[in-house]
């Protein structure tokens, strides 16, 4: 191979300076024989030279369309070839790894190679992951222009070896915009935020995707004014990715509302939406429990010609469906699917766990095996949690022990907080308590806050403690953690040992986060949080719930005095208890929605236990189905009972 290396074609390295655009980039017949300069013909061309032109554009179209065989085909029937010819179809075994020995051997037969010839290859060595021959390959080249050295230094970045693409950065003597580009996005994703900043001021022409490369970085952690600053400050047209990177960033940082509205103005000014943006923007909806935001995706995406049958654009509104608490929609949108993938199997089948339906989501699952879809560790994560919310241990046990025998699917940290979180509301905690132990990675904070939420349910103090110093240990700010501890406590009446938990917290700087629901009532979301005294409907709300009360009282609910977290006399936690948020939230969809309408409601925390006794009564004495979605399930009441069977 290295023989190539005394080639110099001068013309030919100014023509693919000029032809090239992204280095990361293999561009495919875009030297055509007709652009490249050639001494006049002595002679009549042949026919076999009038064909290399139409037959490169052949070869290329296969290339394309990823069929490699048809272009060989067509390569090894012309009479005659060109430099042209050799790229393209070099091109083809560049894409695939699996032919990379064929593409050296390609690379060595070609007659004449070209400064195009040497940067496919190079690029081929660089994507592969071979960077000992990728930096090998470009010491000896005999030619270096730009793409060259951009291809390196993006490689280098991408695997976030920065010290040596800033080596070959500064080295490099016509630097252009791709080469700023990718030191700047190469610092973004090794978290180097100030170096990529310096980099940004520095880089004499700043481009979309620099701008876009700094609001990813500043979004990731969580810099979401420092992020806003730069997309406001922005000098050049904002482009798709630049308006998803900033709505994604909204949504992943609990600003979903922001995120809409960012949508909302895209639309405005004419950028229409991808699959992935939609992702985010459906995410949000979930998050928000924005059901009417997410029909009017809906109709964008039904409206689309290209996302309309998106895989990616279907299963996010599945998702959004299932979070919605419309499972009917979820799933006629599922059957209408031409084509699924696990991630649309995984996003139904998740859905009928978070709803209470274990048969169905097992069912589904058994169907996906027969639609040979293969599962994968989310796949079993759902199935799992299907089991757990219907407290069949047996059979989640089951399922755990077929992951790795039957699948080849090694067990992760979820799989294990799944199983203890099964285990332990069976009551089973030491059996839980054990599977912590021969856990074959070291156990994770979450494992441990499942195991003490078991321990507050089954009220046993002493595995409940062990529990607390294990999570607090792992993760000394989760609140969770002392919260629960200190539920435990107030269980038993220890109200010395919940004050000890408190002012530990309070020491530690430990904020709980404060508890709240929110109800859609016409188009506007209304929240509450215990004890609410903001909202304008407040007297008319709290005047229905003492007739509930006194309702429900007869028909034999007595409060649970237990949730009142509060060392207060009686009468005072019969109070706090009847004016927690999802009693709030249900009496005003009482007030405001018609007569026998269900009544939805969105909790950010676990739902409270007199709260979930509370509201089976409400259902019954309203005559209505309510439905309340905590951090865990969907609880569906309806004539006194809950979808749950009291299993949560």
């Amino acid at each position: 191979m290295l023989s190539r290396f005394n080639i110099h074609q001068p013309w030919k390295v100014r023509f693919f300076s000029r032809s090239i655009g992204n280095p990361d980039a293999i561009l495919v017949g875009s030297c055509s024989s007709s652009s490249l300069p050639s001494p006049e013909p002595s002679t009549k061309p042949s026919s076999d030279q009038n064909q290399i032109f139409p037959l490169n554009k052949l070869i290329a179209r296969h290339v394309h369309s990823g069929d490699i065989d048809g272009a060989l085909r067509v390569f090894h029937g012309m009479g005659a070839k060109n430099t042209v010819t050799w790229n393209s179809l070099l091109v083809g075994f560049c894409k695939d790894p699996s032919r990379t020995k064929e593409a050296h051997q390609l690379f060595d037969e070609i007659p004449e190679p070209d400064a195009f010839s040497y940067n496919i290859m190079l690029s081929c060595h660089v994507r592969n992951g071979n960077f000992e021959k990728a930096q090998s390959f470009f010491d000896q080249a005999p030619f270096k222009d730009s793409a060259s050295w951009n291809t390196m230094i993006t490689g280098y970045a991408r695997r976030k070896e920065m010290e040596k693409a800033r080596e070959l950065f500064y080295a490099m003597k016509d630097k252009n915009e791709f080469s700023w580009n990718a030191m700047i996005s190469g610092y973004v994703e090794s978290g180097d935020l100030e170096t990529a900043s310096r980099f940004f001021k520095e880089a004499p022409v700043r481009g979309v995707v620099a701008w876009t490369a700094m609001i990813t970085g500043y979004m990731k952690a969580n810099k979401v004014e420092l992020a806003e600053a730069v997309f406001k400050d922005m000098t050049v047209n904002k482009n798709l990715v630049t308006w998803n990177a900033m709505i994604s960033g909204y949504v992943e940082n609990s600003r979903a509302e922001d995120g809409l509205k960012l949508f909302k103005a895209m639309l405005e000014e004419g950028t229409r939406p991808n699959s992935s943006g939609l992702s985010s923007v459906l995410l949000g909806c979930s998050e928000l429990s924005a059901l009417r935001f997410g029909r009017q995706v809906h109709q964008i995406v039904c409206k689309s010609s290209t996302l309309c049958n998106d895989i990616t654009a279907l299963t996010s509104l599945v998702s959004m469906y299932c979070k919605c608490g419309e499972l009917g929609d979820a799933w006629k949108l599922f059957q209408g699917m031409k084509m699924r993938d696990v991630v649309a199997w995984n996003a139904m089948i998740s859905g009928y766990a978070q709803h209470g339906k274990a048969e169905k989501a097992l069912s589904l699952f058994s169907e996906m095996r027969v639609n040979k879809t293969r599962p994968d560790w989310i796949t079993f994560v759902a199935v799992l949690l299907a089991c757990n919310h219907a407290g069949m241990v047996d059979t989640g046990v089951e399922y755990f022990d077929s992951m790795v025998r039957d699948y080849r699917v090694e067990p992760r940290p979820d799989h294990y907080t799944c199983m203890v979180d099964l285990l332990g509301r069976a009551g089973k905690l030491e059996e839980a308590l054990e599977l912590i132990k021969s856990m074959p990675f070291k156990p994770h904070a979450a494992v441990f806050g499942t195991l003490l939420g078991a321990c507050r349910v089954h009220k046993n103090v002493e595995l409940g403690e062990l529990a607390a110093e294990k999570l607090l240990e792992l993760d000394p700010r989760n609140a969770a953690g002392y919260v629960q501890l200190a539920n435990i406590y107030a269980s038993r009446n220890r109200w010395e040992d919940v004050a000890r938990v408190r002012k530990r917290m309070k020491q530690s700087n430990v904020v709980k986060v404060p508890g709240y629901s929110w109800i859609e009532i016409r188009n506007k979301i209304h929240h509450f949080r215990s004890s609410d005294r903001i909202h304008p409907d407040l007297d008319a709300i709290h005047k229905k719930l003492k007739e509930l009360e006194k309702k429900m009282r007869l028909a034999g609910y007595k409060p649970e005095l237990e949730f009142a977290l509060h060392d207060v006399e009686e009468e005072q936690k019969e109070k706090l208890l009847l004016w927690h948020s999802e009693k709030l939230a249900v009496a005003y969809g009482c007030l405001k929605l018609p007569e026998g309408s269900r009544i939805q409601v969105f909790k950010n925390l676990r739902i409270c236990g007199d709260c979930h006794k509370a509201i089976e009564f409400m259902s019954e004495i309203e005559r209505r189905e309510i439905v309340v979605r905590d951090t865990t399930r969907f609880h569906h009441f309806k004539d006194g009972s809950c979808s749950c069977g009291g299993y949560w």
